[in-house]
């Protein structure tokens, strides 16, 4: 895996690419500092790299071929952190740096799932195993900020949004830029993911009839494998909840109990594990009107480094409700609008039409897209 940058000077070009491992090398890594007319060409150390090598090509397309006169070993790059090699023939050039034993990079804002599997016996739902492949889950659930920032874009580039609260023309409510976006059917988080993926360059997961899914409610969407971001599944969802720990009720792993220091919810006696000292609506966030939404990120995270996995808003899952395929998609993760029962990390709700204010969601990607 690799980062490349095309960069061209007269006569000659220059590719650039870092290669080794399962690790890829940001931009701001590995980069030409310069490439003059005399074939000098300096380019700057990655932490992370054993080697390096200049390959030449005559064109960008290859073939590529290793100038061994050129191969560079850490004790030839300079103190100032730059490699220096001539390239005197007019040719196209690469450098390639052999990187090991690195951290993988993580995009923004997210955090890898580690892929396996976690069977054990719930409190209330009994035995359970989820398998699951690796990806990658937004930490938070998508902020009002956030939203904006790719519904702007999209209305742009061929996107229609059909949630409309009450008929006022409300795509997408936040009592505040930190706190999550609500007021989401489950028809426009498709859409908002595949514009998520086309506005940062990467393809479209969700597609209606062949085509990219931007327009209206349909419950034919096609979910591929395409890398680009998405819903979580159901299981997915479960799985990331528990946080790594099995035989829990909720996301953390120390207690079967659920109270206003762990999570934004509505506090009821009628359940034993409430054992929340103040009751009714969280009291910090009962403020301002409807919805009484907390900043993301406001409570301990999980096992996994996930936000609100119990409470805040309901988020979207991919899935049909069991037994209801065809008109309900899956709700996980209670809301403060909901009791503790609706916390629970086995529970589910359903509707993919509702616009309410209770209704969020996050965002996964698969491994690997850098």
């Amino acid at each position: 895996m690799g980062w490349m940058q095309t960069c061209r000077w007269v006569p000659a070009a220059l590719l650039l690419l870092a290669a080794g491992g399962m690790t890829a090398v940001r931009a701001e890594e590995f980069a030409i500092q310069s490439f003059d007319g005399t074939g000098r060409l300096i380019f700057n150390k990655v932490s992370t790299a054993e080697t390096y090598r200049v390959e030449w090509a005559p064109s960008p397309d290859g073939p590529w071929t290793n100038f061994s006169a050129a191969a560079l070993a850490l004790d030839k790059i300079v103190a100032t952190g730059s490699g220096i090699v001539t390239c005197s023939v007019p040719m196209c050039y690469r450098v390639v740096a052999t990187v090991t034993n690195a951290a993988p990079f993580v995009p923004s804002g997210m955090v890898l799932i580690p892929g396996g599997t976690n069977s054990g016996t719930d409190p209330d739902f009994g035995a359970y195993s989820l398998t699951v492949g690796s990806f990658y889950m937004d930490k938070f659930e998508v902020t009002k900020t956030k939203w904006d920032e790719v519904y702007t874009w999209a209305i742009t580039n061929g996107y229609n949004f059909d949630n409309d609260l009450y008929g006022e023309g409300l795509h997408g409510q936040g009592k505040a830029p930190n706190h999550p976006v609500h007021t989401v059917n489950w028809y426009d988080t498709v859409k908002w993911c595949n514009a998520r993926s086309q506005k940062e360059g990467r393809p479209a997961v969700y597609t209606m009839d062949g085509a990219v899914y931007k327009a209206g409610q349909s419950d034919n969407v096609v979910q591929s494998s395409a890398a680009g971001y998405r819903l979580p599944t159901d299981v997915e969802w479960e799985y990331a909840a528990r946080g790594g720990v099995a035989n829990r009720r909720f996301p953390w792993s120390d207690s079967d109990t659920i109270q206003h220091a762990r999570a934004n919810y509505y506090s009821s006696s009628s359940y034993s594990y409430d054992t929340s000292p103040t009751r009714d609506y969280h009291p910090t966030y009962a403020t301002g009107g409807y919805p009484y939404t907390s900043p993301v990120g406001s409570f301990a995270a999980n096992g996994y480094d996930l936000h609100d996995m119990s409470g805040n808003v309901w988020e979207w899952c991919f899935d049909w409700y069991p037994g209801y395929e065809g008109s309900l998609r899956v709700l996980r993760g209670g809301s403060w609008d909901f009791s503790a029962y609706s916390c629970r990390v086995g529970e589910r709700n359903d509707h993919p039409g509702n616009t309410i204010y209770y209704c969020g969601f996050r965002t996964v990607l698969p491994p690997g897209q850098e």
